[in-house]
């Protein structure tokens, strides 16, 4: 008998269909892209790019450890309390110094290169928030934070995942909507743009569903309050793991108008 082959499972079309029940609000975009640790399979929805705000400070201190497993070196005292504060209280001042300790712009964007990015465009001077970036290149960043396949050392890795899990309790929103529990990682940004008024809202890291662990990036923009851009990331976040989980979340699945 021929050997039977099993169907390919059309990831994108599934998480298409689950973004397809998140009520948008009029005027926001969102996007996602979810990756399954253990398969491999992995699905984004949108390619439109958005300001990272506060969740480049994952690839500020990703770009900061790769520097310094180049020279050879650990951080410095000084640079693990601005990382801690950085990731831990999305503490500005901190990822600004960092920011300047890269190299800014050009040091983040040599970094991405070397990490896999290809839509990541490190913002202008001291601009770190107008990063822009895709919710499938915040996967590959994901990717070298907690994939083994990573130009980050175990130990890199290891220390920024550590800090992911120890965000402060006010900013556990988001991906983690997708969680078992408290099983997750996370680093959020939100961002009220001066021009507009209007919000950017972002949401990247691990979660853990029923014993499977799943990489998730929500992007948003476009909501009139921070707190409807939290609703719509989350919303986006549970559908994203409902395309590999099978479960039905469209009952939870939409944001506010």
């Amino acid at each position: 008998m021929e050997p039977v082959t099993e169907p390919a499972v059309d990831r994108d079309a599934l998480l298409s269909s689950a973004m397809g029940k998140v009520t948008v609000p009029s005027g926001a975009k969102v996007s996602a892209a979810v990756l399954d640790l253990d398969s491999g399979d992995s699905a984004a929805y949108g390619d439109s790019a958005f300001d990272t705000a506060s969740i480049v400070k994952v690839d500020i201190l990703a770009t900061l450890l790769l520097q310094a497993q180049d020279a050879g070196r650990h951080l410095t005292a000084t640079e693990k309390a601005y990382a801690t504060k950085m990731i831990e209280n999305s503490d500005n001042t901190s990822a600004s110094e960092l920011w300047d300790i890269i190299g800014k712009a050009s040091g983040l964007d040599a970094a991405n290169k070397r990490f896999g990015l290809t839509g990541t465009e490190g913002g202008d001077g001291a601009l770190w928030g107008l990063t822009q970036t895709t919710a499938a290149d915040q996967l590959t960043l994901l990717q070298q934070v907690f994939g083994d396949d990573s130009k980050l050392s175990e130990a890199s890795r290891t220390y920024l995942q550590g800090l992911m899990r120890t965000v402060e309790s006010d900013q556990r929103w988001g991906v983690s909507a997708a969680a078992d529990g408290s099983a997750f990682a996370l680093k959020n940004g939100w961002l009220a743009r001066s021009t507009t008024g209007l919000w950017d809202v972002n949401s990247i890291g691990r979660v853990t569903v029923a014993g499977t662990d799943y990489l998730v990036a929500v992007l948003s923009k476009g909501t009139v309050s921070q707190a409807r851009g939290i609703s719509l990331v989350e919303a986006a976040a549970k559908a994203a793991v409902s395309s590999f989980t099978g479960a039905d979340a469209s009952a939870s699945a939409s944001a506010s108008q």
